[in-house]
Parts: C-alpha cells; sequence; structure tokens
C-alpha cells in the first residue's frame, strides 16, 4: 500500500499550483499578442501611397494593410468575374495589396506566404503587366514581384498588353485591363520534393491564388477575371520567363465598368 507522506504531499500540490500559474501565464501571454508577429498597419493611408524607386529598375511596394473595410464573407458573396473595365488608373496602393494576396510574405520568421504551398516549396512567381499611364507614378512595363522585399523588379519598359492580348487568343479584356497579375510556376521547386504528385499540388496552389486576387480586388472595389485561355510559348516570350517557368494564369485588373 502506497503512503502519501507530508512531503510527497506538498510536492503535489506545488506541481498543481505550477501547472496551473503556468497556464494562466501562457493565456495571458497569447491572448494579449505576446509571441505572434507584429501586424502591419490596419488601415488604408488617407492618400494612396507612392510606389518608390529605391535603385535602378527596383521598386519598393507600399506595406501591405491587413484590415479593411469589407469582411471576408462579404467579399466572398460579391465576387464576381469582371471583364469589363473602366479607363481609370489603380493606385501604389492598390498594386500592392494585389501582389501581396498572390504571393505576400505573411509570417516574417518563417517566411510563410498569403496561399498555402505544399512543404512550403513555394512554386509560384508573380508578375505585373502594367499599362501606360495605368498606375500612378509607375512606368508601363512588365514587372516581377519580389515577396521578401516587397518590391517590384522591371523585366521590360514598355506597354505590353496588346502582345499579352495575342497571346491569350485576343481577349480583349487583358488588352483593356490596367493591370494584368500573371502567374508563372517552376514545378520542379515542389515535384522534387513529392514528384510526379507535386505537379497537382503546384496546380492547386495557382488556384489558391487567383481566389485571393479575386477577393482582394473585390474588397477594393475593383473587378477581375482568372483566365487560362492563351498560347503558352507566346506568354513565355512576351513576359521573358526564364526556361524553367511555366505561365498558368493571367488575371487582368481594373475598376469595373458594372
Amino acid at each position: 500500500m502506497y503512503v502519501f507522506t507530508r512531503g510527497k504531499m506538498l510536492l503535489v500540490v506545488v506541481l498543481i499550483v505550477s501547472s496551473w500559474a503556468l497556464a494562466l501565464y501562457a493565456f495571458v501571454y497569447y491572448r494579449g499578442g505576446a509571441g505572434r508577429t507584429p501586424l502591419p498597419s490596419t488601415h488604408r493611408p488617407e492618400s494612396p501611397s507612392q510606389i518608390i524607386e529605391i535603385q535602378p529598375g527596383v521598386l519598393k511596394l507600399p506595406s501591405p494593410v491587413i484590415v479593411g473595410t469589407m469582411s471576408v464573407e462579404e467579399a466572398i458573396f460579391r465576387r464576381r468575374s469582371r471583364r469589363e473595365y473602366l479607363d481609370k488608373p489603380l493606385d501604389g496602393f492598390q498594386l500592392s495589396q494585389l501582389l501581396w494576396a498572390s504571393q505576400g510574405i505573411t509570417e516574417p520568421r518563417g517566411g510563410l506566404r498569403a496561399a498555402p504551398s505544399a512543404g512550403a516549396t513555394y512554386p509560384l512567381e508573380i508578375y505585373a503587366i502594367v499599362g501606360e499611364h495605368c498606375v500612378k507614378d509607375l512606368r508601363a512595363g512588365i514587372y516581377r514581384y519580389n515577396p521578401k522585399d516587397h518590391t517590384i523588379i522591371l523585366v521590360a519598359s514598355g506597354d505590353f498588353r496588346a502582345e499579352l492580348s495575342a497571346a491569350a487568343l485576343n481577349q480583349q479584356w487583358v488588352a483593356r485591363a490596367p493591370v494584368n497579375i500573371v502567374v508563372a510556376a517552376v514545378y520542379e521547386r515542389t515535384t522534387r520534393v513529392y514528384g510526379s504528385r507535386g505537379v497537382r499540388y503546384v496546380d492547386m496552389e495557382v488556384g489558391h491564388v487567383g481566389q485571393n486576387v479575386y477577393l482582394i480586388a473585390t474588397a477594393m472595389g475593383l473587378g477581375a477575371v482568372v483566365v487560362g485561355a492563351f498560347d503558352d510559348e507566346q506568354v513565355h516570350r512576351v513576359l521573358r520567363l526564364p526556361k524553367d517557368q511555366v505561365p498558368l494564369y493571367i488575371i487582368p485588373v481594373g475598376y469595373p465598368k458594372d
């Protein structure tokens, strides 16, 4: 028969009280937000934020914000595919939000991004094709998004929307949208981990990005449509893509007419 001595009973009491104290501390610590990644600003600047060239061909985007004026539920409810756009430029804030929602960093310590990725392999590359006078204070061109620094890097200067539209079987919304987001994939980043199954994972991931762009566009009063009908080789040439990148989506974005 096991007998509790006074010392053993005191030890049990101390352990119980200590566990309660640790649980209370953890609750207060995490409820108060300690240990979490500090959140970005929670509101849009009163005036449109500008894109700043920090070195030749490298431009810093305005910092993303994470609380807007429309709930996720409302954005889902209002999301539609919009193919007709007003002749009205976007601003730097809107371009920043669109790119951040596609592949932006949401957990700096781990480098996690806005869209889920199998094994955090992140095979997708994001490009913005900007028309002439279509984003305030940004010249026309092809830009590659760099999630780590939240910057865009100039690939080629000029308005390539007509060429991109021709590569997309002459879909005119590609030519008329002020901005086209193009998503390309480096399949090998994922297939070297998951084998042939990784192809499916990459295709899933581009869908996640497409929905993110749809919802952030809707939340900002913009319209978008995902386009999958295009000539891969033509798009590859227009965007000057590296050999290992495969274009998967063209997403025209602008102020909707309706």
